[in-house]
């Protein structure tokens, strides 16, 4: 009891420091902490939605000067980039969107973020722009371009059939435009530009930008960025902010383990393969019970792959599909169909596994020699099942009445008709067709609950007789 109470102790002063010093660590709201760089690198997704939110959390907490989003981004996500336009939009902190460095961009979701912050910069040599929604669920149908106000096209308009596919994509295009048109004006940039940056997917280069109206600046580093910046006013939610950023510190803010263990599961090639993980872990507990590390290890996989599936585009059609194909390989195994089931299995794990992303954008596709080569690997594990079952097919049986058949006996005393005779280490009730002799050696030829049928062996017995399941049962004598 001692010991417990000295632990218990310990932990709760252990504790208390802890907290202490996570209170003492909280800057006050009346020191600015200059200002943060908050580095948007990659495809947008949900890690990195996350991130930005937290980190406009904790800039408007320390009474930041300025949150610099270093932008070089493919795109991303739709829900994903409209978490990161709500916390700008929402910030009390100013936001400049930095394109950085020479070389990068800011295309698709990217531009969004740009509009939407309070100010838009690039580096000399980026660009931007390409904001046409992607396609969705395989949908490759061009953006409609934008209506003319004239009364034939309005007629073709109405007259023009629309399938199922047409108008969800004219809808995507129309929520986008109206969406970037928004934040264009809320920002007083060209508004028009975004909306040709939607509808025809044209893209800018940084001095194209700047005399289009779409950023305020070019900036070559951060340096030179916040020379431009300092004096300039901007709005936020808690009112007019003028900036004194001219020569401040730039911390420098990065990803947290928590962030990154998120942006690795939730990547959807990642979450593929610990799907699979998880499928074939439980499928080898299934047929070994109690080895438990397959058992485990699938759980925890499939388990993240389903966290990792509830926050990204998937087709569940798709995830269908290869739940079909683990369910018709695994029916396979357990009732051989001479692959018939496990080749099924097989199809539908490859379609399911190419529709499994409901999505286009760049870096949230699963790339096709993946899925072939788990594809293949199945397929030989099945054809690999196959041989076993029909090798084992033509092995003698080793078990039951049929695995003494072939075996080869002593009798243990003489016997004309019936007589006990050591096989396998054991006695057994043996009926002859012919008379027996003491330490004869026979040879068996079938079995009845507890007898057997024997004949004496022969010279062409060999000490380990195969035997012949096909053997006739000798007429007992009358």
């Amino acid at each position: 009891m001692a010991f417990v109470r000295t632990g218990l102790i310990g932990l709760l002063l252990f504790v208390l420091m802890a907290g202490t010093g996570a209170i003492s660590a909280q800057p006050s709201a009346s020191d600015a902490s200059g200002v943060r760089e908050v580095p948007i690198v990659g495809p947008i997704g949900p890690a990195t939605s996350a991130f930005v939110h937290d980190e406009l959390a904790a800039a408007a907490q320390a009474n930041a000067a300025l949150v610099i989003l270093r932008l070089d981004t493919p795109g991303g996500l739709d829900g994903a980039m409209r978490d990161i336009v709500k916390a700008i939009l929402a910030s009390s902190v100013p936001v400049a969107a930095y394109v950085a460095p020479s070389g990068a961009r800011a295309a698709s979701a990217g531009t969004y973020i740009l509009y939407a912050s309070h100010i838009a910069a690039m580096a000399p040599a980026t660009n931007l722009g390409a904001a046409t929604p992607v396609s969705i669920g395989g949908d490759s149908k061009p953006a409609s371009p934008a209506p003319s106000d004239s009364p034939d096209n309005e007629a073709e308009a109405r007259e023009a059939p629309a399938d199922d596919a047409t108008a969800k994509r004219r809808k995507a295009v129309n929520d986008a435009v109206a969406y970037i048109r928004s934040l264009a004006e809320q920002r007083g940039r060209n508004a028009d530009w975004a909306e040709k940056a939607v509808r025809e997917g044209v893209s800018l280069s940084a001095k194209a930008a700047l005399e289009a109206n779409v950023i305020e600046l070019i900036a070559a580093n951060t340096t030179e960025l916040l020379a431009a910046l300092d004096g300039r006013q901007v709005d936020t939610v808690a009112g007019p902010e003028q900036l004194n950023v001219a020569g401040a510190t730039i911390e420098q803010r990065e990803p947290g383990w928590q962030t990154e263990l998120l942006s690795v599961v939730t990547n959807p090639t990642v979450a593929y393969l610990l799907f699979m993980i998880g499928i074939y872990g439980l499928i080898l507990e299934g047929l070994n019970p109690g080895t438990a590390v397959p058992g485990v290890v699938g759980a925890i996989s499939l388990l993240c792959a389903l966290f990792a599936f509830q926050v990204l585009p998937v087709n569940y059609a798709g995830l269908a599909l290869i739940a079909l194909g683990a369910g018709l390989m695994i029916a396979e195994m357990f009732a051989p169909s001479f692959g018939i089931l496990g080749l099924g299995g097989v199809a539908a794990f490859v379609f399911g596994s190419i529709m499994l992303m409901d999505t286009d954008v760049p870096g949230f596709e699963i790339p096709f020699g993946l899925i072939g080569g788990l594809a293949v690997a199945s397929a030989l594990l099945l054809f690999g099942i196959v041989y076993i079952f029909l090798r084992s097919r033509r092995e003698k049986i080793q078990t039951g009445h049929a695995g003494l058949i072939g075996s080869r006996c002593v009798a243990l005393a003489d016997f004309e008709h019936e007589g006990r005779v050591r096989l396998h280490g054991e006695s057994w009730l043996a009926q002859s067709p012919t008379p027996v002799a003491r330490d004869d050696q026979l040879i068996v030829t079938d079995a009845e609950g507890l007898k057997v049928f024997v004949r004496p062996a022969g010279p062409a017995d060999t000490p380990i007789h195969t035997g012949n399941a096909s053997a006739r049962r000798p007429k007992p004598r009358s």
